[in-house]
């Protein structure tokens, strides 16, 4: 078994944060969705919104990473 040292702990206090960020963001673009089907507004509008944008530029950010670096 073997202990856990300062370096480690900070890599899970880390990856912890990211995690609950990551679940923040999550609910929020949820809730969005749910407004914009009770008020019956266009499937795109939860996209457009501060929450979408975020979760849509993350999952570009591979992507354009990729395409800087070639």
């Amino acid at each position: 078994m073997t202990t856990m040292d300062g370096l480690n702990l900070l890599k899970l206090i880390k990856y912890v944060a990211v995690l609950v960020a990551a679940i923040i963001v999550g609910n929020w673009f949820l809730s969005e969705v749910k407004k914009a089907k009770v008020n019956e507004q266009p499937w795109y509008k939860p996209y457009v919104s501060l929450p979408g944008l975020i979760i849509l530029a993350a999952l570009s950010l591979p992507i354009i990473l990729l395409l800087i670096n070639d």
